[in-house]
Parts: C-alpha cells; sequence; structure tokens
C-alpha cells in the first residue's frame, strides 16, 4: 500500500470526493496537485476544498501559458482536429497536468498517484500513458476503477454523506471540462444524441439569436504558424487567447455538438465551445493555402489525421508525434501574416488575407493569359491521359487477342489502322 499519494485535483465532483475515499481505503497521505490551465476557478477557494477534505498538502501550478506554447499551439500548426469537430481541447490538456503531477510525486517522494477518470472513458489512458511514459515506477489509483459508485448520482450522494460541497446537482448534473482553449460538456440530456442542448448549457459563447446585429472584423497575425497579435496589438498567449475567447464568445463562434468515438470504442455525445481556437484555426487554414506548396499541403493533411488521432487517444509522449512535430515545423517557416475575419452571429468571414510568403499570384490566377501559354497544356494533358486511352478499347468491349488489342489502341491513339 503507498503512503504518500499525489492527486490530481480539481475540485470537482469526481475529485472532490476521492481525497475523503483514499483516506478511508487506503489511509495514506494525500497531495493534492491543482494545475491551472485556465479554467478559470477560484483557486484559493478550491485550495481550501483539497485541505479541509484531508489534503497534507495542496501544489498550485499555473500551466496556462506552457500549455499553449507546448500543446495547443503544436496542435493547431499540425491542423490536427478530431472528426472534423474536435479541436481537442480536453485532450491536449492532459498530458501537460499529468507531467506535472508526476514531477511533484518525484520531488515528494510519493509512491503512487491518482486522477479522477472514468473507467469508460478517453482522460484515463490519456493521464496513465503520461504517466508511464514519464515515471512507470509509480502506482496509479484511478478509484472508478476500484469503487462501486456507479455513477455521478451516487457521487452525489457520497459527498452529501461527508458534507462536501461541490456545485454538481441532479438538476445541472453535466461533466464539465474548462481551460483557457475550450470548455466541455457531457452528461444529462446529452446523452442522448437526439436531444438538444439547453440553452442554459452553454456558458463560453452566446446564441445567435443575441449575438450583436453587427458584424465584427478581427485582424489575427500569424508567425511560423504561431498565433502572436490581434488587431495590430502583439500579444502574449494566455493574453491573445483570453481576447479571442471574448471577440469569438459575443458573436456565438465555436460552438460544436459532436458524437465522437472514443479511444475505447464507445460513442459518446459532447458539446464543445472553443471560441477563440475556432478564429485561431480558422486563420491558420487560410494562411497555409495560401503559402504552402500544393503537395505540402495536401499531405500535410493526411499528417494531421495522425496528429489528432494521437492528442485525442493520449499518446502525447511518443516517438511518432515527435517525430511529427518535426516534419510540420519544417512546413512552418512561411506559414506568417494576417487574415482579417468577420464575424457575425455564429458565421465566420474572410475579409482579407495578406503574407509576404504567398504564392498566389494575380497575374496567373486572373482570367488574361498574360505569362501563361496555354499550348502547354495541350502535351500535359495527353501524357496525363495516355493510361486511360491504354484503357478505353477494353472499357468499350474485350479484345478477341493481343493483336486485336494492339489494333484498337493504335486506332484510338492515332487514328490510324495497323496491317
Amino acid at each position: 500500500m503507498p503512503d504518500k499519494v499525489v492527486l490530481a485535483y480539481s475540485g470537482g465532483l469526481d475529485t472532490s470526493i476521492i481525497i475523503p475515499w483514499l483516506k478511508e481505503n487506503y489511509g495514506c497521505e494525500i497531495i493534492a496537485m491543482v494545475a491551472d490551465v485556465g479554467q478559470g476557478d477560484d483557486i484559493p477557494a478550491v485550495v481550501a476544498k483539497a485541505k479541509k477534505t484531508g489534503a497534507s498538502k495542496v501544489y498550485v501550478e499555473d500551466l496556462r501559458a506552457e500549455f499553449l506554447t507546448g500543446y495547443v499551439f503544436p496542435t493547431v500548426r499540425a491542423g490536427a482536429v478530431y472528426e472534423h469537430k474536435y479541436l481537442l481541447g480536453t485532450s491536449m490538456a492532459r498530458p501537460i497536468i499529468a507531467k506535472r503531477q508526476v514531477e511533484v510525486a518525484l520531488a515528494e517522494g510519493a509512491h503512487a498517484v491518482a486522477h479522477g477518470c472514468t473507467g469508460k472513458g478517453n482522460d484515463q489512458v490519456r493521464f496513465e500513458h503520461a504517466y508511464q511514459a514519464l515515471a512507470p515506477e509509480l502506482k496509479v489509483i484511478a478509484p472508478w476503477r476500484e469503487w462501486k459508485l456507479n455513477s455521478r448520482e451516487d457521487c452525489l450522494d457520497y459527498a452529501a454523506a461527508r458534507g462536501i460541497p461541490v456545485e454538481a446537482s441532479r438538476a445541472k448534473i453535466y461533466s464539465r471540462d474548462r481551460n483557457i482553449w475550450h470548455l466541455s460538456h457531457e452528461g444529462g440530456e446529452l446523452e442522448d444524441p437526439n436531444h438538444e442542448p439547453h440553452d442554459d448549457m452553454w456558458q463560453f459563447t452566446v446564441s445567435p439569436e443575441q449575438a450583436p446585429d453587427t458584424p465584427e472584423e478581427v485582424k489575427i497575425e500569424f508567425e511560423q504558424g504561431t498565433p502572436v497579435a490581434v488587431n495590430g496589438r502583439a500579444l502574449e498567449p494566455v493574453a491573445l487567447v483570453d481576447e479571442l475567447n471574448a471577440i469569438g464568445g459575443r458573436h456565438a463562434i465555436g460552438r460544436t455538438d459532436l458524437v465522437e468515438n472514443r479511444f475505447v470504442g464507445i460513442k459518446s455525445r459532447g458539446c464543445y465551445e472553443t471560441p477563440g481556437g475556432t478564429l485561431i484555426v480558422t486563420v491558420h487554414r487560410e494562411l497555409e493555402a495560401l503559402c504552402l506548396e500544393r503537395e505540402v499541403l495536401h499531405f500535410k493533411q493526411q499528417i494531421a489525421l495522425k496528429y489528432a488521432d494521437l492528442v485525442y487517444y493520449g499518446l502525447w509522449f511518443t516517438p511518432l508525434r515527435e517525430a511529427l512535430d518535426a516534419f510540420v515545423s519544417s512546413t512552418q517557416q512561411t506559414v506568417s501574416g494576417a487574415v482579417t475575419l468577420k464575424l457575425y452571429k455564429g458565421n465566420i468571414g474572410v475579409s482579407g488575407r495578406e503574407s509576404e510568403f504567398s504564392l498566389y499570384q494575380t497575374g496567373l490566377a486572373a482570367f488574361s493569359m498574360d505569362g501563361y501559354n496555354p499550348k502547354d497544356a495541350e502535351g500535359f494533358i495527353r501524357i496525363l491521359g495516355l493510361p486511360a486511352r491504354v484503357q478505353a478499347p477494353l472499357r468499350r468491349k474485350k479484345p478477341v487477342n493481343e493483336r486485336q488489342r494492339s489494333k484498337e489502341f493504335l486506332k484510338a491513339t492515332t487514328g490510324l489502322m495497323a496491317d
């Protein structure tokens, strides 16, 4: 039995009851590690709650800047989006939280780490894969795989019986995860994919009906695939994302309702709010379209799918993810410039694109033939179509023999008949 455990503690429903549960079932010292990834919690209140429920010590780690620069922005540069819609907000946060949790455990001489992830979800994989990659000698305690509590309602009863205050209730029983990049919602009526979310579920964004009746333009600048300025003002990563969250949120930008495939094989339904992130991803795509050569851009789309899978599955600390980052970094050397977006009631329009590395040439793109010889296209098309011309006779009828095949091919390609 471990005598000292470091718990990744948020103060939500699950981790609020895990401290007393660990005390009751393991009789060990518990150190809580609170990771500030921009969730907007009252941190002093979270610390006080952890100590009141049995933690001997509480670490508070401000990970917001590192989260953005080391996890979010690399994923943006990769173009990674899971199953068309999900901008991977929760997925990206778990590795950095687990990493710091391991560092605290090693510094404290703890023998185990613990988390509040359910036994049916993705987060258990994300946390525990990170533990194994960084400190495989640590024991892992996952209460949801051990205790006899089977639902969030059971957790509410457990908390009530021990006088532990929690924000969740039977009326608002959503499981939420918030950080500076996004806010996710699961559970409750969302478990029925045919059920529209209640209006009061959304918290980051206003509804399109409540958004301003006048469009707003926002100009976002990038340097080598990373956002650096908003409306001409250079901003540090945390301030930049906060600013874009406010702008996008008031225009109903970034709402997603998704049925997704969890890593464990279960389909689940989640609703996500990523207002600033949606603006950033949109601008990045527009700049890549302007600045990347066709074959690089198309191949990078394949890389983006694999990168998204790795992040979603919790395989951040892997050689493959690091190798993909090397490829992505090479592609981003010229992805610099600015895009102006027009926001209106949940919609994003593009008002302008500019980059010193733009591959777009107006003279070539225009309908005039200046600088382009259309006769060059004839040979190109003939060579491109050679395989099709070879197959054309076979599509019409089956040749009786090789000699007949040759005759038909010669006639189809030259108009001549062989003797």
